[in-house]
């Protein structure tokens, strides 16, 4: 009986559609007008793994590598629609290429503490809260780096995927269990679907752009999926047709 029970709650936890969550975030005053910039794109940050049954987060190297390779190729087909010239920089191949890494890891630590003060602000204490001005910046030396020379902005992209394992999958039911006969039961989640896209002043080291989602669509893992996370990640950016200005 109660694997009679197990199973549509099961189906129920895997198959529950996520709640999206995006939020877009633009500095006062900032106008990117379509053809006017020059815009430099990292390598995007792409984390795929498994959710434990404890929640923890269990890399999968060839997830990684798949999805990787998927992005990629979507970000490759957008670079035309986005309205303005967009180059981009092998980290590889540049001098400066560990100083942009931890340039990259800067940017996703600002772009967290934007989702978490600014963007989902929860039940935080308002003196725990930032003002609605979108005011953020990973620092002026990002104009010292010679491979930026020439370049107004910099494009960074960061996803983390992290899919539920059968033992988590399995809390997770037991929690919509406990709920249902006893109305009593801790909400589980799993897995983990998150993502951001930023825009970087070279110059001031001003974030002036920002689009995250605690909750984003698509399996990164194949090429459609990766497609409908690449659309999420620069809906609304700067100078493409049709971004709000």
């Amino acid at each position: 009986m109660f694997a009679c029970l197990v199973a549509p709650c099961l189906l129920l936890a895997t198959a529950a559609p996520a709640i999206a969550q995006e939020k877009t975030g633009i500095k006062e005053g900032f106008v990117l007008k379509p053809g006017s910039a020059r815009i430099a794109m990292l390598e995007p940050s792409v984390r795929v793994g498994e959710q434990s049954t404890g929640g923890m987060f269990e890399p999968n190297a060839d997830w990684t590598d798949q999805a990787k390779e998927n992005i990629e190729q979507q970000l490759r087909a957008s670079q035309a629609n986005l309205g303005n010239e967009i180059v981009r920089l092998d980290i590889d191949t540049i001098p400066e290429g560990k100083e942009l890494t931890r340039y990259h890891s800067l940017f996703g630590a600002v772009a967290d503490s934007v989702i978490e003060y600014q963007f989902f602000k929860g039940n935080r204490l308002p003196s725990k809260k930032r003002s609605e001005a979108f005011e953020w910046s990973v620092g002026t030396d990002l104009r010292k780096i010679e491979a930026l020379k020439g370049y107004d902005y910099i494009l960074l992209v960061r996803t983390k995927d992290a899919y539920g394992s059968t033992g988590r999958k399995l809390l997770q039911a037991a929690g919509f269990l406990a709920a249902a006969f006893t109305g009593f039961g801790t909400v589980v989640s799993s897995g983990e679907h998150t993502g951001m896209a930023g825009l970087v002043d070279i110059e001031t080291g001003d974030l002036v752009w920002l689009n995250a989602d605690l909750a984003m669509g698509g399996d990164v893992r194949t090429a459609e999926g990766a497609e409908k996370r690449v659309g999420q990640l620069l809906e609304g950016f700067p100078g493409a047709p049709g971004a709000v200005q």
